[in-house]
């Protein structure tokens, strides 16, 4: 099982999305069969191998084995992935584009921004896997807190120029061999979080 999934096809997105199928996804990070499930959700087998069909139609889900009890061949089942995230690549002629608009300052374009990273990295990530690599990245992740809107500027400023800095001294365009690789770095407010 993957840690995560990318999901690339509109119907295997559509699929996911489903409230009962989701459901699905998350009991089946543990084998099951559609009797499993069917007791442990109160639901009838029959509307469970429904929606199993679908998920698995979709690779959303997959064979671990079959068990034959009397007459019956029972399947179990198992999520492909413990989490899963839909490529904004699934809307088509929808999806966001930072060539649009860039706005080093607007929250669109960093929307369009980390579009564009969900749907790179999946393709990159679903590759990997399928070759058995491992995936060269790098991210941080962290929370600084700004005394004002004058020194939030003036850090964005200053991360503007050490980030071209770096960018200045390690890009080699003549580079034989060399990989491109693309840099992100956004800094946005931290959601309230309501009290508890």
């Amino acid at each position: 099982m993957n840690e995560i999934a990318v999901i690339d096809d509109a119907e295997a997105a559509g699929a996911s999305l489903d409230p009962m199928r989701a459901r699905l996804l998350a009991e089946l990070a543990e084998p099951g069969s559609a009797t499993t499930l069917a007791k442990k959700l109160g639901l009838a087998r029959q509307k469970i191998n429904y929606h199993l069909r679908s998920l698995e139609q979709h690779g959303l889900i997959s064979l671990v084995e079959e068990r034959r009890k009397g007459n019956v061949t029972e399947r179990v089942l198992r999520a492909t992935a413990s989490s899963y995230v839909i490529s904004p690549s699934v809307l088509g002629a929808v999806e966001p584009d930072p060539s649009r608009s860039p706005d080093r300052l607007s929250a669109r374009w960093l929307l369009a921004v980390a579009s564009r990273l969900v749907r790179d990295v999946g393709e990159l990530l679903t590759g990997a896997q399928r070759a058995g690599k491992k995936l060269a990245t790098f991210t941080i992740d962290g929370d600084v807190r700004f005394a004002s809107a004058a020194d939030r500027a003036a850090f964005a400023e200053e991360l503007a120029e050490a980030v071209t800095s770096l960018v200045a001294k390690y890009h080699d365009d003549s580079a034989e061999g060399g990989r491109t690789h693309h840099l992100v770095v956004a800094v946005h407010p931290e959601l309230k979080k309501p009290p508890a």
